[in-house]
Parts: structure tokens; C-alpha cells; sequence
């Protein structure tokens, strides 16, 4: 499976060449970074500490997209909604990673997946794709009697707030209430609030330091109070995940896919 990296120079991009060297039936067939960056030029391989693959970083996303039978991505909205595009018109499979999308955005990802395979995960996480799943069965089981609160914490660094994590796992409750996550949620609190509202999914925003990411969904009710929490130490894992997604992606029919179809999970 010929794979390319968008944003090798960068800590995803590297741990994604790793990734890819080490594992069987993938081979990096091209790599990218935006123009003006300092790692034009260099090896993808020798840039992620794995010896000279031979892959030159250009500054031509169409041309990794044109290479390859899949494509990974986890950058900034506007430059993925760009290369979405781009992978609709080579017919390439993409696999994005990428966290802070709109509605707008998401919207444009169901236009291109009629063209190519798209995978978009809001984390790419095996087992935080099984906590998806986990907190939709539970959400649906308990109903509107038992409060949701979804707490997550990542470093200083971050840029957007609450994370992809944190709105998918809101999303995963508002789905087992059979609800609309846009019309339930309260992204933050300050002030005279009031009461909390019944059937709210509310969200609160911790940073700081250098914490890879953290996500706690509780299910509060009198007497008693059950939490689902997953910590990730390394973010190895998340590129062990889209290598899996985009190996998955390369032979698959146009559509947009979720972890979910990748891991077989039916809740």
C-alpha cells in the first residue's frame, strides 16, 4: 500500500514515517510540508529517525495525493478541507486526523466522500474509539436521569477548545439520547447559570503543562455518579491508528468512514 504524509516535518508527520516503516504491506510514497518550511528538501526518513527512505518533502500536496493510494493528514482545518478536495479529484483515499472542523467543514467532507473513501476520526485512538461506542450504549441505557459532563485536559499548547475528543464523545452521548448534540450542549458555564437544564451534555476545558490528553464523560445521578476516563501517554498511538485507518482506506469505495467502520464496532 503506497501511503503519503501531509505535514511530515511535524510531530504527527514524523511518528506517522515511523509508523509506516513498521508496518508490514506499507510503504511511504510521498510526503509534503506547506511552503517555506525548512524541512523542503530533506528526507522523510531521516527527518523521523528511520534512515534515508529515498522521499524528498516537497510543497506539492496534489503530487502526494497523485502518488498514492492513501494520504494522512492531521493539520489545520482549512489545509484539510483544501486536500479533501484534492483527494476527491485523484480518487485517493484520506485519512484526517484533524481536530476543530465546522459544520461547514464536515458538510464539504460528505461532498468528496461521494468521489473517494474519506476517514475522519475526531481521535484516532483504538480504544478511544471503543470508549465512543461505550459511552453511546451507556448514554442510551441511563436516558436523561443521569447528568453528562464531559471534562478533558491536554497542554498548554492546544489551540482548540473543547478538543475533537471531547465534542465526539458528545456527540456518542447525544446519539444514545437520540438527540442533537448542537442543541443540548453547554460548551462552558460562568455566572449566575441557573440550574443545570435536564438532558444538557455539559463540557469543561482544562490545559496546561504537557499533558498529551485526557477525557473523563461522567454520568451523574442522586446517590450516585459513574465515570468513563481514558488518559493517553504517548502520542505513538495515535499514529499506530491512522497507519491502521489509512491501510484499511486504500482498496475501499467512495464514502465517509468513521474508526468505527474500521473497527467493526456496532452499538
Amino acid at each position: 500500500m503506497k501511503l503519503g504524509v501531509i505535514g511530515a516535518g511535524g510531530r504527527m508527520g514524523r511518528m506517522l514515517v515511523q509508523t509506516i516503516t513498521e508496518t508490514d504491506g506499507a510503504t511511504l510514497a510521498a510526503a509534503c510540508e506547506q511552503p517555506g518550511s525548512p524541512f523542503l528538501g530533506l528526507d522523510a526518513g531521516e527527518l523521523a529517525n528511520v534512515g534515508n527512505l529515498g522521499v524528498t518533502i516537497g510543497d506539492d500536496a496534489n503530487a502526494v495525493f497523485a502518488a498514492c493510494d492513501t494520504v494522512m493528514e492531521f493539520s489545520v482545518p482549512a489545509a484539510t478541507i483544501a486536500h479533501a478536495r484534492m483527494a476527491a479529484a485523484n480518487g485517493t483515499a484520506h485519512v484526517i486526523g484533524t481536530t476543530g472542523l465546522s459544520a461547514d467543514d464536515e458538510a464539504v467532507l460528505h461532498e468528496v466522500a461521494a468521489k473517494t473513501a474519506i476517514v475522519y476520526a475526531p481521535n484516532m485512538s483504538v480504544v478511544v474509539n471503543l470508549m465512543f461506542a461505550l459511552v453511546e450504549k451507556v448514554s442510551s441505557l441511563l436516558g436523561s436521569d443521569y447528568d453528562i459532563e464531559i471534562v478533558e485536559m491536554h497542554h498548554k499548547h492546544k489551540i482548540d477548545a473543547p478538543s475533537g475528543t471531547a465534542v465526539g464523545l458528545g456527540q456518542a452521548a447525544a446519539r444514545g439520547r437520540q438527540v442533537d448534540l448542537n442543541e443540548v450542549a453547554q460548551w462552558s458555564r460562568e455566572g449566575e447559570t441557573g440550574a443545570r437544564r435536564q438532558g444538557d451534555i455539559g463540557f469543561a476545558t482544562l490545559r496546561g503543562g504537557d499533558v498529551v490528553g485526557e477525557h473523563t464523560v461522567m454520568f451523574a445521578a442522586p446517590g450516585e455518579r459513574m465515570e468513563i476516563t481514558h488518559r493517553c501517554t504517548d502520542r505513538q498511538l495515535f499514529a499506530r491508528g491512522g497507519v491502521r485507518a489509512a491501510m484499511w482506506a486504500g482498496d475501499k469505495p467512495p464514502g465517509l468512514y468513521t474508526m468505527k467502520d474500521i473497527l467493526g464496532l456496532d452499538v
